[in-house]
């Protein structure tokens, strides 16, 4: 079996980052930039969804 020196996992990186002093789950976003942030961002993204499934219609010739 081969060693992993020095190398960690994904999850034991993502764990570690957080022993490091970095913010989780986007706190510092949060407080940064604030509600109203994620809400556009959100409608940002439904109205692309929005685009690209009436441009798939299309393509396919649905209505």
């Amino acid at each position: 079996m081969a060693e992993n020196k020095g190398k960690i996992t994904v999850g034991e990186a993502g764990h570690k980052g957080g022993e490091l002093g970095g913010e989780k789950g986007g706190e510092t976003t949060r407080e940064r930039y604030g509600h109203e942030f994620y809400e556009e961002i959100g409608h940002k993204g439904g109205q692309k969804v929005k685009k690209l499934i009436e441009e798939g219609k299309r393509a396919l010739g649905e209505k």
